[in-house]
């Protein structure tokens, strides 16, 4: 292992952290990948607060994870986001690690998008972390301390068709967050983005998982725990898909096209509108909702 490896791993070391008696706080925890972060933290000893707009699926959450606190949230309202964040601190004292989770995403052809849909991709997707950032990077940064995670998916560096919008929101989330991350150098505040490929979730329903198998809630979340024991600014689920990142961007545009038709799943070609009806309806994201 040459030197600045092995000054890296060491520092690596050195900041490792036990989970047990951080207090997390997760948004969009109702269901999916955030339940599952929810109850891997919760089985390794955080205390945990529950964040979700879903009353109904965030009580059922709450009791399957005894101890944790079911706070209402809507992430598009900074507010709402401040007082998330009361709640949890009145609760367990300060947030040591925020997961901006919450999401959504519309998939088909570009021309097809409500113009509903691409505004509510991005007041979710975007603004909710932005609200997430200001709501907690300077409580942490004022004790000197905390970490702030963000599940940013795969397509924040690689864009499939048939999700233009989600995968700008995720590419404009990628950009903020590491500007705000140079800001906060220094003040013992992390950053770290963990982007996924596709997940078994309500809203990868009827899409295509392309040259990489589907993965589960769990992995994601077994993800999290490990950047919070050790803050990276980057994690891809799986690792692998980092150096393909690094190849597509190396390759000239005929090498990245080519690759692009192997390995990215294709959801204009491939994907199921009629499976995905139901959750774009309860997301938000059809047509009659807000046009």
């Amino acid at each position: 292992m040459c030197h600045s490896r092995l000054r890296e791993w060491a520092k690596g070391a050195e900041m490792a952290r036990d989970v047990a008696g951080l207090t997390v706080a997760v948004t969009g925890a109702a269901r999916g990948i955030g339940m599952a972060i929810a109850t891997r933290l919760a089985g390794a000893g955080a205390n945990v607060v529950l964040g979700d707009r879903d009353v109904p699926a965030l009580t059922r959450a709450a009791a399957a994870l005894p101890g944790s606190l079911p706070v209402e949230l809507d992430v598009t309202d900074q507010a709402g986001m401040d007082a998330f964040l009361d709640r949890a601190e009145e609760a367990f004292g300060p947030v040591d690690v925020l997961v901006n989770n919450a999401g959504v995403m519309w998939v088909g052809p570009f021309a097809q998008e409500p113009a509903q849909a691409a505004r509510r991709q991005f007041d979710v997707n975007v603004h909710g972390v932005r609200h997430g950032f200001l709501a907690a990077a300077p409580r942490m940064r004022a004790r000197g301390r905390g970490q702030i995670v963000i599940i940013a998916s795969a397509a924040s560096r690689i864009s499939p068709p048939g999700e233009a919008t989600y995968a700008a929101t995720k590419h404009a989330v990628y950009g903020y967050a590491a500007a705000v991350r140079h800001e906060l150098r220094g003040t013992g505040v992390q950053v770290s983005l963990v982007m996924p490929a596709v997940v078994e979730t309500e809203l990868a329903a009827g899409t295509s998982h392309g040259g990489v198998p589907r993965l589960r809630p769990e992995t994601v979340a077994a993800a999290v725990e490990r950047v919070i024991r050790r803050p990276r600014f980057e994690v891809f689920v799986p690792g692998r898909l980092d150096p393909l990142t690094r190849l597509l961007a190396l390759l000239p545009q005929s090498g990245r096209d080519l690759a692009y038709r192997l390995l990215v799943p294709d959801q204009v070609a491939l994907g199921d509108g009629a499976a995905r009806a139901a959750y774009q309806r309860d997301a938000g994201l059809s047509e009659a909702d807000g046009q």
